[in-house]
């Protein structure tokens, strides 16, 4: 059994034991939402994991009951609200207010998850709970996504608030399960998820940890150097069928959706400013009922 090195941050756990280094978004009581905070801290522990001599597959996961339930609403997406007070805001474009200003910043926010795809290391992500909004962005820039039956995955935000801006849900379920999620924001379980390849394969929850463990095990008994070309050659392919170029162009049409002034975008706005996040949330998401996908066309479960 290989030696165990742990270390955690104010978001991030962090540990390395027989080959794999296993990443835990650690913000239970805000369901793993995505700060500028946690998003640093992931980007160097991803750094850090990927450098390490005694890992050679990194897992991905959430404490608590969910993966990962978006970008944090409340941080200003990123934070730059809790430093207006520390400068001077008209000298910075991370305050600014036109389209680059937003696709600039977009851009900076990416580079810190984008990464994934860009390590040499297979990332597994093991996705319990609600996996939304953000949580998609990351979960879908893992090489291999294996969830809990009952986890909820999608992007609530598309009926309201932007598109993906690591949008890489083409290269997952094709293009019009791609468009089915984001026309309507829905969720779908991650049994179906699994039924239209959006993610690898779904388990029991009680299951989950053990089949997530297991894979990893698996992959990690290969020596680093050889999962490298496995993983570098098809994300080649994928980069030769656009996929690089679209995330950068996912950035900029979220930005261009930013500047929508229909009424559903304003009224969430407005929302946001007077009642909380909370109100804004539930009136976002009330004309749409509940909002799960259940396949009618069911596969059954291999025995």
């Amino acid at each position: 059994m290989g030696m165990k090195w742990l270390k955690s941050t104010e978001c991030i756990s962090f540990a390395v034991h027989d080959n794999v280094a296993r990443i835990t978004l650690n913000r239970p009581e805000k369901r793993n939402a995505l700060s500028a905070q946690t998003l640093k801290e992931l980007h160097q522990a991803l750094l850090e994991a990927d450098d390490r001599r005694d890992a050679n597959v990194i897992l991905l996961s959430g404490e608590g009951r969910d993966f990962c339930a978006g970008y944090d609403l409340t941080d200003s997406y990123g934070g730059a609200g809790d430093m207006a007070t520390e400068y001077d805001p008209a000298d910075y474009r991370s305050r600014a207010g036109t389209i680059d200003d937003d696709i600039w910043n977009l851009e900076r926010q990416q580079d810190l998850t984008s990464i994934m795809l860009d390590l040499h290391k297979p990332i597994v992500a093991k996705v319990q709970g609600n996996c939304l909004a953000g949580g998609t962005d990351l979960a879908f820039s893992c090489d291999i996504v294996l969830a809990a039956d009952d986890a909820r995955i999608g992007f609530p935000a598309a009926r309201a608030n932007g598109t993906p801006p690591t949008n890489l849900w083409f290269y997952h379920c094709g293009p019009q399960w791609t468009k089915r999620m984001l026309f309507t924001g829905d969720t779908i379980s991650g049994i179906d998820a699994a039924r239209i390849s959006m993610v690898l394969e779904a388990y029991p929850a009680e299951e989950l940890d053990f089949q997530a463990d297991e894979m990893v095990r698996r992959i990690g008994s290969v020596d680093a150097e050889i999962l490298a070309t496995h993983k570098r050659v098809v994300n080649a392919q994928m980069e030769l069928a656009g996929a690089k170029q679209s995330l950068r162009y996912a950035a900029e049409l979220d930005a261009r959706a930013h500047l929508s002034t229909g009424p559903r975008r304003s009224q969430f706005r407005k929302d946001m400013a007077e009642k909380g996040l909370k109100e804004a949330l539930t009136n976002r998401d009330a004309p749409f009922g509940k909002g799960r996908i259940e396949l009618r066309a069911r596969r059954p479960r291999a025995e």
